[in-house]
């Protein structure tokens, strides 16, 4: 059961760090918990780059928890990420089961950098066995953060809510030019089959989107065809890199 605050009548703040930044403050709340706060969350940035930070080739893989062994999901993340990498690719995931597992696993056991960065959660979400490299977080705008900072592409598999958070978060990147090259791919041409034709009765008629948002994905039933997105991409950004004068560089 959950305890009361007397004096304010009001829920003790929430299990997770995230739930307890998300609380609406107390009066006195800036001045005694937000700037600690603050600096937690700093270190958390500051820890992930540090472990991240010679990560040049990755690539975020998204998609159902709830996915298991036999799940034609789960065989089609493990195919994919063994595929990615044989190409020299590094596989990122949420590090949790299901076809997080699948794909660091799939890159695990085929000799590949396979990364999981973890988040804290009420009901303990337990690492997979299958990480080369394991990151836990608490937040989860800096996990996000890892993922795009860190990733050439992300794949994304069939799932629910979180899954659709990380592929909308993606989308709305490519879509301000916050990001660029950064190939979006969703596998299963029949699980996002509804969500694609909605966008085209509903969303696009009504002048939410342009027909040019229609083309910042792609869509695939193929562990190959993943492999040859990406790495066109990666061969796109070499070719452009080239035509930039080393006079508008900027420093390293």
């Amino acid at each position: 059961m959950e305890t009361e605050d007397k004096e304010l009548g009001r829920k003790a703040p929430g299990s997770t760090q995230d739930e307890q930044l998300l609380e609406s403050p107390r009066p006195d709340e800036f001045t005694h918990t937000d700037p600690w706060r603050v600096f937690r969350i700093m270190g958390e940035f500051v820890e992930g780059f540090d472990e991240l930070a010679t990560l040049t080739r990755g690539v975020s893989i998204f998609g159902s928890a709830r996915s298991k062994p036999d799940d034609p999901d789960y065989q089609a993340a493990m195919e994919t990420a063994a595929l990615l990498a044989a190409e020299g690719f590094a596989v990122i995931t949420g590090g949790g089961p299901g076809v997080m597992e699948a794909a660091n696993r799939g890159a695990f056991e085929a000799g590949g950098l396979s990364i999981g960065c973890n988040i804290e959660l009420p009901l303990e979400q337990r690492p997979n066995a299958y990480q080369t490299r394991s990151l836990k977080f608490k937040y989860f705008f800096v996990r996000k953060m890892m993922f795009v900072k860190y990733s050439l592409g992300f794949v994304i598999f069939p799932g629910g809510f979180g899954t659709l958070d990380e592929l909308f978060e993606a989308l709305t990147l490519i879509q301000t030019r916050k990001i660029r090259n950064f190939p979006v791919v969703l596998f299963g041409s029949h699980y996002w089959s509804g969500l694609l034709q909605w966008f085209k009765d509903a969303v696009l008629p009504g002048g939410k989107i342009s027909e040019h948002d229609l083309r910042i994905f792609h869509v695939t039933d193929s562990p190959q065809e993943v492999i040859e997105i990406m790495n066109h991409s990666q061969n796109s950004l070499h070719e452009i890199d080239k035509l930039v004068s080393d006079d508008i560089r900027i420093p390293s």
